[in-house]
């Protein structure tokens, strides 16, 4: 059985957040679905469950963090392509969110982070296979005596 990682956020507003996520490329799970949380499922492994910050409050002792004063998580999916990455990103801003600096390109690796409309922080990186495979020096050392 392979892992599946469900990450949990607080929102304000929930259907605005399934709104800006199914915007972005992600699907609902009508199953796990309901008026207090939203699972929006982006593979077969990968979760998001956007959760109103009372019924989050259920979950945990500790005080819900509100996104827009501080980081809670940092959060990156992956792309098959930096025109992907791109193409997330401009997805986000046209449905709410914004870009929150400039796009990182280290050639192994492109990537560019996101906020969504409740102050969550969404990373959408491109990473050249190889460099996975190898590591980023070995990659980069191979490419320099290419």
């Amino acid at each position: 059985m392979s892992t599946s990682i469900f990450v949990n956020i607080a929102t304000t507003d929930l259907e605005r957040a399934k709104a800006f996520y199914t915007g972005l490329g992600a699907t609902i799970n009508p199953h796990f679905t309901d008026d207090n949380a939203a699972c929006l499922v982006w593979s077969d492994d990968v979760y998001f469950m956007v959760l109103k910050r009372e019924f989050m409050s259920t979950f945990t002792e500790k005080e819900i963090g509100d996104p827009t004063k501080t980081t809670t998580a940092l959060v990156s999916l992956s792309r098959d392509s930096r025109d992907d990455v791109d193409a997330a990103v401009a997805a986000a801003t046209s449905h709410g969110g914004r870009e929150l600096r400039e796009p990182q390109d280290y050639g192994f690796m492109y990537s560019r982070d996101i906020e969504d409309p409740d102050g969550n922080e969404v990373g959408f990186l491109w990473m050249d296979p190889k460099a996975a495979e190898i590591g980023p020096e070995a990659y980069m050392a191979e490419q320099a005596q290419a």
